[in-house]
């Protein structure tokens, strides 16, 4: 594999970097080069969850060859650990054909994944996840996240309190293994010595990050209303219809999905739906720019900066030299 950084372009849900990622491929073909975008996205990897995640319309995969979209069903998770191996793969793949490697997306355990390799934390016990429901069907989530932060703090300040999936993961692996999962996270992985497969990817971090939250919360809700306006709803009827798929599936958690299940379900009315998935929405894009914050070594470009954006694109021609 070359010894050259491949380009990332990350950044909070509705930042902007899939119109980045598709102008810079613009102008490389200008320039006489061929970009090949590869989603970091752990939605868009899903057949038939198409409106809901915002992926890539059938004309912009036409146009860019895209690759990690709609290659698994809904109802078979998709790790960050497959994603390592594909993405590097892929990368391989495409050098091969003297194309360039971009790979866009803002699934952070993938980048992790991909950039450091895996810790080895502990597998999921089935038997710890149940008594930490049954904690939290009489407690309440809240209560959990207090549990959580008692034990490590680090991973407690990470999470919203209503974050159920990843509160409860982080007790878990506390309660299972003794050590808080901040700290698994921030042990050097092991090199499992199996050849290129194992060896992290050299990565140059482009992030785009606007400097006014409230126009990212904006965009965010104005981005949810196009997507109901496109058929949102329909799209969740037919998955809701499908005996495969369960509200606990790792698709199906996605934002927007879940809060649409329970809108199926008829736990919530329509507007709870929407306010519901605006907020879940703006709490990943919070974590997301969380998770980027504690990384130094990013570029960091304004997307509200029409000049940051030019000079974005700009730097990503120049690293391939094709400026």
């Amino acid at each position: 594999m070359s010894e050259k950084a491949v380009i990332s372009i990350v950044g909070p849900t509705a930042s902007g970097k899939s119109a980045m990622a598709m102008q810079v491929a613009r102008q490389a073909k200008k320039l006489g080069r061929t970009v090949e975008i590869i989603s970091m996205d752990s939605a868009l990897v899903y057949r038939g969850m198409d409106i809901g995640t915002a992926k890539p319309s059938a004309s912009e995969m036409a146009e860019v060859v895209h690759h990690c979209i709609n290659i698994a069903e809904p109802e078979a998770p998709y790790s960050a650990a497959k994603f390592a191996k594909d993405a590097k793969q892929w990368v391989k793949e495409i050098q091969g054909r003297n194309n360039i490697p971009l790979i866009v997306g803002g699934t952070m355990l993938y980048w992790r994944a991909l950039a450091h390799g895996l810790s080895e934390m502990p597998a999921a016990s089935p038997e710890i996840r149940a008594q930490i429901e049954e904690q939290a069907k009489e407690l309440g989530w809240a209560a959990i996240h207090d549990q959580l932060a008692k034990v490590d703090p680090a991973s407690a300040a990470r999470l919203e309190k209503n974050d159920a999936q990843r509160v409860q993961r982080a007790l878990e692996i506390y309660l299972q293994s003794g050590k808080p999962m901040s700290e698994w996270l921030n042990e050097q992985p092991k090199d499992s010595g199996r050849g290129d497969g194992d060896i992290p990817l050299n990565l140059r971090l482009i992030s785009i990050e606007p400097s006014d939250r409230s126009v990212l919360h904006e965009r965010i809700a104005k981005r949810f209303d196009i997507m109901i306006e496109q058929g949102f709803l329909e799209e969740m009827k037919v998955l809701h219809k499908n005996p495969l798929l369960h509200p606990d599936l790792p698709s199906m958690r996605a934002v927007g999905y879940r809060q649409g299940w329970d809108f199926l379900d008829g736990k919530i009315n329509f507007e709870e739906f929407k306010d519901q998935a605006i907020a879940a929405t703006r709490q990943l894009a919070k974590r997301q720019l969380t998770w980027l914050r504690g990384i130094s070594d990013r570029e960091v470009f304004d997307p509200l900066n029409e000049a940051d954006l030019h000079r974005c694109e700009q730097v990503c021609l120049a690293h391939y030299q094709l400026i």
